[in-house]
Order: structure tokens, then C-alpha cells, then sequence
């Protein structure tokens, strides 16, 4: 088998649209806290910038798993340009920024932008 038969086989990810960048950061930050290293995607898709985290619902039925994409549209440009996603909770609430770099007391998650965006996100 060569790699574009390979490729031809490649899933695409399900989708799930989170309602907010909160949502992606406090999910992200979840998985560090866990041990895993972990990153936000980032990549541009019809004027919108889009946010992502990748993941797998492992041993679904009789698959591996199930690649999914967690994501955040910010449709309005809300958000700073910036290098890492920084979430921190206390008992004042929960506060997440974009950063161009990493702060202390914070969770800080890098974001990694795509320049093309490969065909299994489409």
C-alpha cells in the first residue's frame, strides 16, 4: 500500500463546536493537569479564526477510537493574536487570556497555526 492509498483512508475528524474559547481552554488545561502534553490548533477558515484541540474517544464499539476535534470559531475576531492559551481558577472565578507568552500562576497551553489545514479537519 502506498502513502496516498494510506491517506485516501484517513477519517475524517467528528466535529464538535464548543460554545466558547473558555470551553476548548478549560478542556485543554484538564488534559495537562492529567500528565499529557497537549496544544491548541490554530488555523483560519473563511475569515474566521478557528481553534481546535484533537482528540480520540478510544475503543468506540468496534473501532480504536473515534478522532474528534473539539473547536471554537471566533467569528467576531474577539481574540488577540498570541502564542499560548492561559487559563487559571481560583475563587474568584475562572480567567482565560491569550498570551504571547507564558505566565506565572497559570495553566499555559501553546497554540500551534496551521498553515494549510490538512484534509482530515475539512
Amino acid at each position: 500500500m502506498n502513502l496516498g492509498d494510506k491517506l485516501s483512508e484517513l477519517r475524517r475528524v467528528i466535529k464538535l463546536r464548543v460554545k466558547s474559547l473558555n470551553d476548548l481552554a478549560r478542556m485543554a488545561a484538564s488534559v495537562v493537569a492529567l500528565g499529557q502534553p497537549t496544544y491548541i490548533i490554530k488555523y483560519r477558515n473563511s475569515g474566521r479564526v478557528v481553534y481546535g484541540l484533537l482528540a480520540i474517544f478510544r475503543d468506540y464499539f468496534n473501532l480504536y477510537g473515534l478522532p474528534l476535534l473539539y473547536y471554537y470559531t471566533d467569528d467576531e475576531g474577539r481574540y488577540p493574536e498570541g502564542n499560548y492559551i492561559l487559563i487559571k481558577g481560583d475563587e474568584g472565578g475562572e480567567r482565560v487570556e491569550i498570551s504571547k507568552s507564558m505566565k506565572a500562576g497559570y495553566i499555559s497551553i501553546p497554540i500551534v497555526e496551521l498553515v494549510e489545514v490538512p484534509e482530515f479537519l475539512v
